[in-house]
């Protein structure tokens, strides 16, 4: 496996939005087979749009963390409980054993982890008023690819943008489990 496979995330800028400002990207597959991500499109459904092809979402439909361990950013993204047990029914019976398996998120034991993805950089999100800067998830059709390509997906509106708000860190990643097995 590929380091583009493994970590599908970046930092960089995102031109249509603005050119001059680095943003934290992660790339999201349609196709993928990986439930969880398949639940973060599911949830996706629930953004409200904003400017031009991009969508906000909710702090309980989804939020993002970051954490740093040395020289290594992590983002996990996340959704309330509530929300997923009140749309279970739309996941279908086979992504239901893959959301008992999921982890609770670091920053609120109410959140449960759907994502997390790592990468190698100094870049320090910026915080405005003690809220750590939004990621952004550019969901396309395809597999990995990457973020020049990500850019041009959208641009030609082949790919859509979410902007996830971020919370501030809680404890460390996997302090707290849920009641079922943990999966990666």
């Amino acid at each position: 496996m590929d380091d583009l496979t493994r970590t599908r995330m970046w930092i960089d800028t995102v031109p249509p939005l603005d050119p001059d400002t680095r943003e934290v990207i992660l790339d999201l597959d349609r196709t993928s087979t990986d439930p969880a991500e398949r639940l973060v499109h599911q949830l996706l459904d629930r953004g409200h749009e904003g400017e031009a092809g991009v969508f906000y979402l909710l702090p309980d439909d989804l939020a993002a963390s970051y954490g740093r361990t040395g020289d290594r950013l992590t983002v996990t993204v996340s959704t309330h409980r509530d929300v997923l047990t009140r749309d279970l029914d739309a996941y279908g019976d086979e992504l239901r054993p893959a959301v008992d398996g999921l982890l609770r998120a670091p920053h609120d034991g109410e959140h449960i982890v759907l994502l997390r993805r790592e990468t190698v950089t100094d870049f320090v999100p910026a915080e405005q008023d003690g809220q750590p800067q939004p990621v952004l998830l550019i969901e396309h059709a395809g597999g990995p690819v990457d973020p020049a390509e990500l850019v041009r997906l959208f641009e030609d509106g082949e790919a859509g943008i979410a902007v996830v708000n971020a919370v501030p860190a809680g404890p460390a990643p996997g302090a707290q489990l849920s009641d079922q097995a943990s999966t990666p």
